[in-house]
């Protein structure tokens, strides 16, 4: 990953964290993650949206929300796979130091990074990972209803046809 890009995801997790807490459990730090995989979905709506305009020709954005999907998957692979690296802030002294970086990359090295996945999770990370799970199949099941909806109508109309 580029340096200016760690500096951007290193940026995001420092504004997410909490000035009265001095460290965070592994639950804290999924919830956190979970935030930073669903940065995006403002902007891959508001671009659903662009496309959803009658009369537009192709799709607008294409290769943004392309590549948005693909650095999604990507991140989500990670969490759920070995692990996704965001900095340390389940160590007090690392936090500490995380919270005083002032985003010079120069800087990068002091702070302590610290790969956290949903799998190795001992049921810390349950809540998050459910509430993603419930997403997506919700998502899949709305696919599968309108498939089946259609499905159903053709059926329907085949048989109107041959009576």
């Amino acid at each position: 990953m580029p340096l200016i890009s760690t500096g951007e995801k290193l940026l995001w997790f420092q504004n997410q964290l909490a000035t009265d807490k001095l460290e965070y459990s592994k639950e804290d730090a999924c919830e956190i993650i979970e935030r930073y995989l669903h940065r995006f979905d403002g902007e891959l709506e508001q671009i659903e949206l662009a496309n959803s305009i009658k009369g537009r020709q192709g799709r607008l954005h294409g290769s943004r929300e392309a590549a948005v999907k693909q650095t999604i998957e990507r991140e989500r692979a990670q969490y759920e796979g070995a692990g996704f690296e965001i900095p340390d802030i389940m160590n007090s002294k690392h936090l500490k130091t995380f919270r005083e970086w002032n985003g010079d990359l120069k800087k990068l090295p002091n702070i302590k990074m610290r790969k956290v996945s949903a799998k190795r999770s001992d049921s810390k990370c349950t809540a998050a990972q459910k509430l993603h799970a419930e997403e997506e199949e919700y998502m899949s099941g709305e696919e599968d209803k309108t498939s089946l909806d259609s499905d159903e109508l053709l059926e329907d109309n085949l048989q109107s046809i041959t009576l």
